[in-house]
């Protein structure tokens, strides 16, 4: 593994001293070995298949070094940085020699212009507003009406016209003549095409009817529809045996405290996640955090990348993408500038409260999350994830996310909870003060002026 010494020089500047294995030294060097055999003519050989000792002969040590070089050394700058906690936002000047033999460690030298951290204030001082969780008895109302339509029965209708919620069985029969028969349609589901439901609302048994639909191409096809029941939903009473019929518990009353209970946690659960949200926004407005414009710039463009890709996963180019909701390039790069402002915002302002309260990760913490992780994802062997992410030196960034959730719980658990009808009604006072901040730097959003 790369060791890495850090020197301070002063106005956001620092020199990274970064020591290379000899293994990763050998990697880069049999890495060029190969693209140098894939581009390289060389008289009586075919690309590709050039043996290295001719390579070695033709081209010199120097110039296969030098590609070793060039081809990795920013991945290992990248990764030095990322373990010394610095956020570069320039490009670094490297100094350095080549490699004197292929299995021996290598160092180089990197200066850069990083990201200053955060001084960060007295986060136990701070009021984040934090709503209770209120029970409203028309969602659990709601839950038991869904239990007493899965467990409801159907009846004919008594030669009523079909409605809403009634379940019809129909037979189809298209332009061509082919039928299909006893198809059940639920009305009100969403799971039949607009115009069927819209026929078949107010139709009775026996009543056939003719629906056209439109085709793609612009014209239209044209659906017999006979209808040969209608049936209504029977709800069973809201009562013990309903309960019992339609969960575990023998009381109507038991049933309704245990979907209580449900919701009650997922409420809590939304609340909290919120809370933390708020929690660490607030940190970074009292901290007046201001990211550099090179790394929100950076990480929006890494964001756009990956939602392209997202997209084309699910086989949607970004253009067609952007047709079907409306939107232009330049509001979708504006939305990622934003949201990359407030993550690497919300980032360095943890990072600055992990630094000013000593909070670090141990590798034994490192391990007992991975084995956490393989577990509950049904990986058979969770030693062997362990050294996996150890031989591939991503340890360190695993250490620097469980970090950054450490800062956050510390976070959470020394703010002071407020009301949230207090908050607002402080956000509506004016003092001094206010106007002050107001006035003073602000996290940069798209659409505003850079700084000069």
């Amino acid at each position: 593994m790369s060791t890495t010494v850090v020197e301070e020089l002063g106005e956001n500047r620092v020199r990274l001293t970064v020591d290379v294995s000899p293994d990763q030294v050998q990697h880069a060097i049999e890495h060029a070995l190969s693209d140098l055999s894939e581009s390289v003519k060389i008289p009586g050989f075919r690309k590709g298949k050039i043996p290295q000792p001719v390579l070695v002969s033709r081209l010199g040590k120097d110039r296969i070094y030098a590609e070793a070089v060039d081809s990795h050394i920013r991945g290992w700058f990248l990764s030095a940085a990322s373990r010394s906690r610095v956020r570069p936002i320039t490009d670094p000047q490297y100094e350095f020699e080549l490699p004197g033999t292929a299995d021996e460690a290598w160092s180089f030298i990197a200066t850069v212009e990083v990201q200053a951290l955060p001084e960060v204030v007295d986060w136990t001082t701070l009021e984040v507003p934090r709503a209770e969780v209120e029970m409203p008895q028309a969602s659990v109302d709601a839950e038991l009406e869904a239990l007493r339509e899965s467990v409801a029965e159907l009846s004919p209708a008594d030669g009523r016209p079909a409605r809403e919620g009634d379940t019809l069985v129909v037979d189809l029969v298209d332009s061509k003549g082919e039928a299909q028969r006893d198809t059940v349609v639920e009305l009100g589901a969403g799971r039949t095409a607009g115009e069927l439901e819209a026929a078949l609302l107010g139709a009775t048994a026996g009543e056939t009817k003719e629906v056209s639909f439109p085709l793609a191409d612009g014209t239209a096809s044209t659906v017999g529809i006979t209808v040969r029941e209608v049936q209504e939903k029977v709800l069973p009473p809201l009562d013990d045996e309903l309960a019992r019929a339609a969960s575990e518990f023998d009381t109507l009353s038991e049933l309704r405290a245990s979907i209580e209970g449900t919701l009650r946690e997922q409420l809590d659960d939304e609340i909290d996640a919120a809370f933390r949200i708020s929690a660490v926004d607030e940190l970074v407005r009292a901290s007046e955090v201001q990211p550099a414009l090179a790394l929100i710039r950076s990480r929006a463009a890494d964001l756009l990348i990956g939602f392209a890709r997202s997209l084309e996963r699910r086989g949607v180019s970004l253009e067609t993408y952007l047709a079907a909701t409306g939107g232009s390039s330049e509001e979708l790069q504006r939305q990622m500038v934003l949201e990359a402002a407030v993550s690497i915002a919300r980032e360095l302002a943890l990072e600055g409260l992990a630094e000013k309260a000593g909070i670090e990760i141990s590798d034994d913490e490192v391990r007992a999350y991975l084995r956490e992780e393989a577990e509950s994802a049904g990986e058979d062997d969770p030693d062997g994830l362990v050294a996996d992410v150890w031989a591939h030196g991503q340890q360190e960034s695993i250490r620097e996310d469980l970090r950054l959730r450490a800062a956050l719980d510390r976070l959470v658990a020394d703010v002071k909870p407020i009301a949230p009808e207090l908050a607002a009604a402080r956000d509506k006072l004016w003092t001094p003060e206010k106007e002050k901040a107001e006035g003073d730097t602000k996290l940069w959003t798209p659409g505003s002026k850079e700084p000069s």
